[in-house]
């Protein structure tokens, strides 16, 4: 297993993060055509934020799950530019939505949560090369893995339950989905300072399974 032992800080879009924060994006870009059909994707999946990678560090590194499988990425100059970092994220075109904090707010020490972030960090690391999960219905397997399902998982092991019930109106089961939208609903989370277009697909809180 890959491990850390320095937590980092960074900025993107001016949002500060640390080791372990979650990256939160909607997919598709206006002003560029391929942003046009990730858009179209991004409506089919529940609420405003459509996909999310963990910050690993130092200096923009990201860990993500998409269609290349779990990668690892980079982020440069704080700038969420995916026109940049499109060929490595297997083509994925999306739009920096902000950055969503699990960690932040528990009644938790300085070294456990520096312990906590760490290993976040170092699951995520140790399943980069893993292929992409097509069975969202699956978020409990290790084998393969979706975006907010590595997530999920990662923060399965500090004790944290990513998963706060969301499902898809009138669709049973859909609640075992770990959501990209209910990560930014259910934990402390700062915005980017921008207009977002606001997406109306219903969402409803059930049981966790």
């Amino acid at each position: 297993m890959s491990t850390m032992k320095s937590i980092y800080t960074y900025q993107i879009e001016g949002i500060a993060l640390q080791t372990g924060d979650i990256i939160c994006t909607m997919n598709g870009k206006p002003d560029i055509l391929p942003g046009e059909f990730w858009r179209f994707i991004g409506r089919l999946v529940p609420g405003d934020v459509d996909h999310v990678a963990i910050y690993v560090g130092p200096n923009g590194r990201c860990i993500e799950a998409g269609g290349h499988g779990v990668i690892k990425f980079t982020v440069f100059d704080g700038q969420w530019n995916t026109e940049r970092m499109a060929r490595l994220r297997g083509l994925l075109c999306d739009t920096f939505y902000g950055i969503a904090s699990p960690i932040d707010g528990l009644e938790v020490s300085e070294e456990e949560q520096t312990e906590m972030r760490l290993r976040v960090a170092a699951y995520c690391l140790s399943q980069v090369g893993k292929p992409y999960n097509l069975n969202f219905l699956n978020a409990d397997t290790e084998e393969t893995f979706y975006c907010s399902q590595l997530a999920y998982k990662a923060y399965q092991q500090i004790g944290i339950n990513l998963n706060t019930g969301l499902a898809m109106e009138q669709l049973p089961g859909t609640n075992a989905i770990i959501y990209p939208q209910e990560i930014w609903d259910g934990f402390p989370h700062r915005a980017a300072k921008r207009d977002l277009p606001q997406q109306n697909t219903q969402l409803v809180a059930t049981p966790s399974s």
